[in-house]
């Protein structure tokens, strides 16, 4: 009998889970007309696209300033428009007065990825609002779909994403097996998004928050957001999850919603909520009409990232003055201490092995034992947040698991309240 336990990544997977915060940009015709909405039934032209001051750098520049890892343009979204000059459409940058159709929005993102050490992943929606052979010619838009594909995975150099949108693909049939032929033929090492062949999964909402528990194993993935139907897979498998969500209410830049930029006290919350419990963070920002990211976002971004550093870049203490007993791991302090955040790795190369676990502290007066925390999955990153507690010593205890549990990483710190709330 094979358990969850003996299901493993690949290293690939294991990079992935590593990146952990990474930005989504949502960018394209869509951003200058107010108020168009997925689906949209109004006529978009191509030659309203026209962002003056693209700054593809500013984009990723901030997003690496923020300690993120990675970051997912929309090289197509549903309404079909592409950001690259594809041979295959008439909708694209090369119809838009943007630099006399000579722009190359994908280009310059995957260049300014390089440059600043951040892995470029590119959204590609599967639906094409744009495509009138959509419905009527599945083998036609089959072909469609794998020659803008092999534009985008072979013209740009290595793609370390590519992101599939299920969203107005509910009832369509995809020749999936030919599409990720070629993707996989294109970038052996490219990680795929929730559809066809998947490396890592939607968590199944586009609110940020992962559940409890959120196991790196299953065998069916959530379909979109207009659908609670799931895709079988087959098999148990390993496929860690991405959380989703806006920094403002609009994926794409509006003129109108500047006033919803999420505040610093939410961020962080979901920041606890998605890579806290194991799962990876992506975090969208629209570009606005000049091809920058919009001032207030920036700004909030940053302090995220500053505060992600300032609350965990230096631990009071760590696994390397931890010594492991019969169940599970212990630290004694050299004197007692305030803590309130402890945060927990599992080494996940040979599997996902704990499946409950409690921390016990020892109390600063009577020098007893008290469990102040009780949890499921571990993953690759458990962060628990607790009212401030001074401590002798404090115990992980795994109180289930299947194998042998490996812990790469214990540590413990006091944060304090810090920040404004807004």
């Amino acid at each position: 009998m094979i358990t969850n336990s003996m299901i493993k990544p690949t290293l690939r997977q294991l990079e992935y889970q590593g990146w952990e915060f990474g930005l989504f940009l949502h960018f394209g015709l869509r951003t200058f007309y107010e108020g168009y909405v997925d689906f949209d039934k109004r006529p978009m032209s191509p030659s309203e696209f026209n962002p003056v001051q693209l700054d593809c750098e500013q984009w990723i520049r901030t997003a690496k300033e923020a300690g993120m890892e990675y970051a997912v343009l929309t090289a197509k979204h549903h309404d079909g428009f592409s950001n690259w000059p594809s041979k295959y459409s008439s909708f694209t940058v090369a119809q838009s007065s943007w630099k006399e159709g000579k722009g190359d929005v994908v280009k310059e993102f995957v260049e300014a990825c390089r440059k600043y050490g951040v892995k470029p992943g590119l959204y590609y929606s599967p639906f094409d609002g744009s495509a009138d052979f959509y419905k009527q010619d599945a083998k036609a838009y089959d072909d469609y779909f794998v020659n803008q594909i092999t534009e985008l995975l072979g013209d740009y150099g290595d793609i370390d994403i590519l992101w599939f949108d299920g969203c107005g693909s509910e009832d369509h049939e995809y020749d999936w097996s030919r599409i990720i032929g070629e993707i996989r033929r294109l970038q052996p090492n490219i990680l795929i998004f929730n559809m066809g062949d998947p490396n890592f999964r939607w968590v199944g909402n586009e609110d940020g928050i992962a559940p409890i528990p959120c196991w790196n194993v299953t065998d069916a993935t959530e379909f979109s957001i207009l659908t609670e139907q799931k895709e079988a897979l087959g098999e148990h498998i390993w496929l860690p999850a991405e959380c989703d969500v806006q920094m403002r209410a609009n994926w794409f830049y509006s003129d109108s919603d500047e006033h919803t930029v999420k505040s610093l006290n939410q961020l962080m919350g979901l920041y606890y909520y998605s890579v806290g419990r194991g799962a990876n963070l992506l975090l969208n920002i629209g570009p606005d009409r000049e091809g920058l990211l919009p001032a207030k976002d920036t700004a909030q971004l940053q302090a995220m990232g500053e505060e992600i550093r300032s609350r965990f870049e230096n631990p009071i203490a760590s696994i390397e003055q931890c010594s492991p007993d019969k169940s599970g791991w212990c630290y004694e302090a050299a004197k007692p201490h305030l803590i309130d955040h402890i945060l927990i790795q599992e080494d996940l190369t040979n599997g996902e092995h704990v499946r409950s676990f409690r921390i016990n502290v020892t109390t600063e007066k009577t020098q007893r034992s008290i469990t102040v925390y009780e949890g499921r999955n571990i993953g690759h990153k458990s962060i628990i947040r607790i009212p401030a507690i001074k401590v002798r010593g404090v115990q992980l205890e795994i109180t289930d698991g299947e194998g042998v549990p490996s812990i790469r990483q214990l540590a413990f710190y006091h944060v304090g309240e810090t920040y404004d709330s807004e």
